[in-house]
């Protein structure tokens, strides 16, 4: 083979040219994260037919005993949207929650129950696994610190083993409400206020069960941060994470993942992404997001680092550490999943 012969026969086949056809290599998929924590994205794991199954904004997400995915949207022709782990619809069903918000999975052994927070109907809602309200809770007006119902805003709740409860008025007046099982007001802490023991935005709240001793996690989304309470509101520390307007706490195994709505130190609204906290509160990977970088035990503020979300609300964590992302304003897309690798 002369020389020309063989340079050209060496280009087709780095090409991907054999027996007179092109094979196409397949570029590889991207990667998103950091350190031990990275995923590729799935944009249409979700999607469905709008015409059947709309979605408006997509707040918050859960994974059920039976391993059902649910997504909550103030969409009121279908306020849940149930799927499996492949993307498919298993059902739906919900036509009257308009500030659908909070949604929280309370599983007890024997039957899965959930959380369901409107915001513009002033209420939470206790409910079975298909729908059926078992307990309403009104604003406390008999508390003293609300005058009228619609100071009561809430965003998201809180269960712990014994069937008590815990609401977030996370687009009120702020406070953090303990309730018994049977929805009878215990106590209440937090409220707006200057001091370190107040919150602002507390949109979130989640309980910890990684120690000896559950705690509350609890957003703190203006002030870029999350706040650990004991269960009866003394404030125990606060994980600071600039640069990120962080959404609900949510625990899968030793790690904490949050969804940021966006940046507060960008001019983007829609600068958000995934970050993921490991046990001693340090943040380990962003998707979407910055590298998580640490100087003399500080973090440096966080950004968006790629567009992929738009103001991602919430995350789901399955039993495969694959996340599914819910996002609010954002077009009315269905969630994404970002799968581990």
């Amino acid at each position: 083979m002369k020389r020309k012969q063989f340079i050209q026969h060496g280009l087709l086949l780095a090409g991907g040219v054999f027996g007179g056809k092109r094979l196409l290599a397949k570029a590889p998929e991207k990667v998103y994260g950091h350190n031990e924590k990275k995923y590729q994205l799935n944009t249409t794991w979700g999607k469905l037919d709008a015409t059947a199954n709309p979605v408006n904004d997509c707040h918050e997400m859960v994974q059920d005993s039976r391993g059902r995915i649910l997504l909550l949207t103030n969409e009121t022709k279908n306020n849940i949207l149930a799927y499996d782990k492949s993307g498919k619809l298993l059902g739906y069903w919900g036509t009257e929650y308009p500030g659908a918000h909070g949604l929280t999975l309370q599983r007890n052994g024997k039957e899965d129950f959930l959380f369901i927070t409107d915001t513009q109907l002033h209420q939470v809602y206790k409910t079975s696994i298909d729908g059926r309200k078992l307990i309403t809770i009104d604003a406390p007006l008999d508390a003293g610190i609300y005058k009228k119902k619609e100071e009561f805003v809430p965003t998201e709740t809180t269960v712990l083993p014994n069937g008590e409860f815990f609401v977030a008025d996370g687009y009120g007046l702020q406070y953090i409400l303990h309730y018994d099982a049977n929805g009878r007001l215990l106590n209440y802490f937090g409220g707006r206020g200057p001091e370190e023991k107040n919150l602002d935005n507390a949109h979130g709240i989640t309980v910890d069960m990684r120690a000896a001793t559950p705690t509350l996690l609890v957003t703190d989304r203006t002030r870029a941060c999350f706040k650990r309470f004991t269960l009866d509101g003394k404030l125990l520390e606060k994980i600071n994470i600039p640069g990120a307007a962080v959404c609900r706490p949510v625990i899968h195994g030793k790690y904490l993942y949050a969804a940021v709505l966006r940046s507060p130190n960008l001019d983007k609204n829609d600068s958000g992404f995934v970050t993921i906290l490991n046990e001693k509160n340090q943040v380990v990977s962003n998707i979407g997001g910055t590298e998580p970088v640490y100087e003399n035990g500080q973090l440096r503020p966080l950004a968006q680092a790629e567009p992929i979300f738009k103001h991602p609300h919430d995350v789901c964590v399955d039993e495969d550490e694959n996340i599914y992302v819910a996002q609010w304003a954002s077009g009315k897309v269905y969630p994404y999943q970002l799968k581990r690798v």
